[in-house]
């Protein structure tokens, strides 16, 4: 059963940047698709971006221009990098994979933290 882990949160100021990885163990993730999403508190997850084996990606309006989302097959792992983060994206976030039609596999989260 594949299982997603994500490693890189952690606290920054704005204008930072960090590098959020999302490792998939007992399986190979080679050519469905993957997502980024978050939570921040009291609100809905919603989704940030989004790649396909393709190499296609999405973005929402929200982080468009400061995230890249990128997945290295070889190494069974999903990237996001992200640039110029403002406080607004303090959030858990979550990676996530669509084994059938939609993303059915999800990760533990981590968290997001940028001060002001």
């Amino acid at each position: 059963q594949v299982q997603l882990v994500e490693f890189g949160g952690g606290l920054v100021q704005a204008g930072g940047s960090l590098k959020l990885s999302c490792t998939a163990s007992g399986g190979t993730l080679n050519t469905e698709p993957m997502a980024w999403f978050r939570q921040a508190p009291g609100q809905e997850r919603e989704y940030v971006a989004g790649i396909r084996w393709t190499a296609i990606t999405n973005y929402a309006h929200s982080v468009k221009g400061r995230f890249t989302i990128s997945r290295d097959s070889t190494k069974n792992t999903l990237y996001l990098q992200m640039n110029n983060l403002k406080p607004e994206d303090t959030a858990v976030y979550y990676c996530a994979a669509a084994l059938g039609t939609t993303y059915d596999i999800w990760g533990q989260g981590t968290q997001v933290t940028v001060s002001s």
